[in-house]
């Protein structure tokens, strides 16, 4: 426990069991006790009129030397391998070669996957082949990942910001008692220092805040899906597989069913290489009729900005953006989309981006491959028009 209570000076008061949010302090024999509930908030430290309550923390000198090396969470479902690992495998090697320092991946739970990550970057696959790990446990993976980071000492643990990351490494980086940062839409290394240069986000997306972690290891980071580029895959490429043991689950969470959300199938906005998004200058619902009809020409699907959600114009499922889906398609066309920063976070890095809007100023042009100044309502039906001909021909 990072957090202790110095007996001596306790006087059983109660003060810090009734300032702790979480109920993790109880009075035993006259004394505050610390439970396993305890998140490391700190509430009750400054809150002792007896200064009884002790952040270890604060003693322990961190040797930043004593850290090497970058890590990547590989989360899988089912057996198969989240494609955000792959993501953070290519921005991980970016780095790793930066700071000439090994790359690791960490795959908890059966996969035949494991090869494919060495050959997409990874040095080293710490790998636990067991099937109690196969579903998320938020507990047992916590107490795992903790275990391996403080045998290993890694530099920087990178996560997707999946349900799956947002889920457990929150844990993790309170177990360890170090920051995390979260939905990372860049990473870089502080030339200087070294350290970690987290870049996400903040304010409402108005503003990128840079985050660095100067006096922490691990440096914690989860990254958002689609936001990074994968690597280069060498197929000859050879890296060490480390059997990692098991530990016993803890029995305080169990998986009774597996139920998939077929609503969310029938829109795979991060799986699209085409999508057609519209925003508030279509004008209303009737207007996504002409981009789900452009959509399905180009074989593509159709996304929405959050004007044009909020609007109840189209369902939630298809907002790109800060608050929507992160994408990286091959192609991206913003239709009557003004590109509000928190909607150019979602879909700035798709490899084509056609923006279409009657401001000739709006932001979307300033990220658009092409741009064309009209009104949208015009353009595509002419687009679809021109792509039928061909089909036609």
């Amino acid at each position: 426990m990072l957090i202790r209570i110095d007996i001596d000076k306790c006087t059983g008061c109660g003060t810090c069991v009734n300032v702790c949010p979480f109920g993790a302090i109880e009075l035993r024999n006259f004394k505050a006790f610390i439970t396993e509930a305890c998140t490391l908030c700190g509430a009750c430290i400054d809150s002792c009129p007896e200064s009884a309550i002790i952040d270890e923390r604060q003693r322990e000198e961190i040797k930043q030397e004593d850290f090497k090396g970058i890590w990547i969470f590989a989360e899988q479902s089912q057996g198969r391998i989240a494609s955000v690992a792959y993501e953070l495998l290519g921005i991980g090697r970016k780095l790793a070669d930066e700071l000439q320092t090994e790359l690791s991946a960490v795959v908890f739970g059966q996969s035949k996957e494991i090869e494919e990550l060495i050959k997409w970057g990874a040095d080293k696959v710490y790998y636990i082949d067991d099937s109690e790990y196969s579903n998320l446990d938020d507990e047992l993976y916590a107490k795992t990942l903790v275990k391996l980071i403080n045998q290993h000492k890694p530099e920087i643990l990178l996560a997707g910001a999946t349900a799956i990351g947002r889920s457990f490494i929150p844990r993790v980086a309170a177990r360890l008692g170090v920051g995390l940062t979260a939905d990372c839409t860049g990473l870089e290394i502080d030339k200087e220092t070294g350290n970690l240069l987290q870049i996400r986000p903040a304010f409402g997306g108005n503003i990128m805040a840079t985050i660095v972690s100067p006096t922490s290891r691990p440096q914690i980071a989860t990254v958002r899906p689609r936001v990074m580029k994968r690597g280069e895959y060498n197929p000859d490429k050879k890296g060490e597989i480390i059997k990692v043991e098991a530990l016993e689950p803890t029995g305080r969470v169990k998986i009774l069913e597996r139920v998939k959300d077929t609503s969310l199938c029938k829109v795979n906005l991060q799986d699209a290489k085409v999508i057609v998004s519209g925003g508030r200058g279509i004008g209303g619902p009737e207007g996504f009729k002409m981009l789900w009809e452009l959509a399905n020409l180009l074989g593509g699907t159709v996304g929405a900005s959050r004007a044009a959600v909020d609007e109840g114009w189209i369902p939630y499922a298809h907002q790109v953006g800060q608050t929507g889906k992160t994408v990286c398609p091959k192609l991206y066309i913003a239709c009557g989309i003004s590109g509000a920063v928190q909607h150019l976070v979602g879909m700035q890095s798709s490899d084509i981006i056609v923006a279409i809007n009657k401001d000739p100023n709006a932001p979307i042009f300033n990220v658009a491959t092409y741009g064309i100044v009209g009104d949208v309502k015009e353009i595509v039906p002419l687009m679809i028009r021109k792509l039928k001909e061909g089909v036609s021909e």
